[in-house]
């Protein structure tokens, strides 16, 4: 059987859109402190430099100006996800939390779909924001593949260590706005090289 040319186009943009994509040189390291607790808890995220290079330009940009030190996770759904980004949350929950930025917004960079573990930019809903524009800070995990969300937002990463930390957060109780109770803060987040993984043996 023989098949189109585009039948393997079709093929190639499925699986990108499926599976993640190649990791750049660099990891996102987040430091979080959960409530009273003394220990901070870390976080690692892999970005897709190549699939989104826009994206991941800004957020390491913001990350070297120290923009997201401080911050608050602002929104909480258990086992489903968690969400962070917004200055404004530093000060705790406000009418306006959640809607906050650097102050612009980045084109939107929707390939990939929300695995286990997917980092992804938030943004305004369609009606204001027809482009579908990323807001230029906030971000979330999406905890568990969440289809509905496919098409819709730009994810940029993946976490390579610390869901479970993740997953305890989405489980903290909170107001009715989904803002946790607990005062969990990004204590700092910093680039840092990535480490491959070592080669398997057996396929030398």
């Amino acid at each position: 059987m023989k098949f189109h040319p585009a039948f393997f186009l079709f093929v190639a943009a499925s699986l990108l859109g499926a599976y993640a994509a190649p990791l750049g040189p660099d990891v996102a390291v987040l430091n979080i402190r959960v409530g009273k607790a003394k220990e901070l808890q870390r976080v690692v995220i892999g970005l897709y430099d190549e699939a989104t290079p826009g994206t991941v330009a800004n957020f390491k940009e913001l990350i070297r100006k120290k923009f997201y030190n401080g911050q608050r996770f602002q929104r909480v759904l258990p086992g489903a996800l968690v969400q962070t980004g917004d200055p404004s949350s530093r000060h705790g929950q406000g009418d306006r939390t959640g809607t906050g930025g650097p102050g612009y917004t980045i084109p939107a960079e929707i390939k990939l779909n929300h695995q286990t573990g997917s980092v992804a930019m938030a943004r305004l809903p369609d009606p204001i924001n027809p482009a579908k524009n990323s807001n230029g800070s906030q971000f979330y995990v999406s905890l568990k593949p969440l289809p509905k969300l496919d098409g819709q937002f730009t994810v940029f990463g993946e976490i390579l260590e610390g869901l479970d930390v993740l997953e305890y957060i989405s489980n903290q109780p909170t107001n009715s706005n989904d803002f946790p109770l607990p005062k969990i803060v990004i204590k700092s987040i910093v680039l840092e090289p990535r480490v491959a993984p070592p080669a398997n043996p057996s396929s030398r």
